[in-house]
């Protein structure tokens, strides 16, 4: 029997058609990388004429500062501490608990503000809002809505002992008229 189309010659492969195929492959590729498109010209957009806005500037270290905290022969130790920005700036603050490392008893706590420059090299101290002459012992610290919270334990009289705190009270200062008004958070009470 006959098949019903005949034989053509062209339905063989024969290392010819592959090299016509490879050649003819390799030609498009070749003219391809020459005929590359025009850059694109078309102007792009530009934003209107804005402000920059500052980069977000990191929170002031507590390293290297110094503290105006009489602390004799041992070094002053940072307690607590916690950043936020209290003067509506932009630029965040740290706000300090710092007592002297006393090798025994409670030492009072004093609890500063500090800022930095964006060219200096350490934070400064630029307000105080405990003083360790209080006798104070912080035993909380937070920033929330530009506002200083703490949690203070003090003494009701000299003679009580610095090791037994009998006095509990609750504070927050807010950067009012460049200066840091503290008063009571509402229902606080004093122990």
């Amino acid at each position: 029997m006959q098949p019903a189309v005949p034989e053509l010659a062209h339905t063989h492969t024969r290392p010819i058609h592959w090299l016509a195929t490879a050649t003819a492959v390799a030609g498009v590729v070749a003219l391809s990388s020459v005929l590359q498109p025009h850059p694109a010209t078309a102007a792009q957009p530009t934003a209107p004429d804005t402000p920059s806005t500052p980069a977000t500037a990191a929170a002031p270290a507590t390293t290297g500062v110094d503290f105006p905290i009489d602390c004799g022969p041992v070094k002053a130790l940072v307690q607590k501490q916690a950043s936020g920005d209290l003067d509506g700036d932009g630029r965040p603050e740290t706000v300090a608990a710092v007592h002297c490392d006393a090798p025994m008893g409670t030492p009072p706590d004093g609890v500063y503000v500090l800022t930095q420059a964006a060219d200096a090299t350490h934070a400064r101290v630029v307000a105080t809002l405990v003083d360790p002459k209080t006798r104070t012992t912080v035993t909380s610290l937070s920033i929330t809505d530009g506002t200083v919270l703490a949690t203070l334990l003090g003494y009701s009289s000299a003679d009580v002992p610095s090791c037994c705190p009998d006095v509990k009270d609750s504070a927050k200062w807010q950067w009012k008229d460049n200066t840091f008004v503290r008063s009571t958070p509402s229902g606080t009470h004093s122990v």
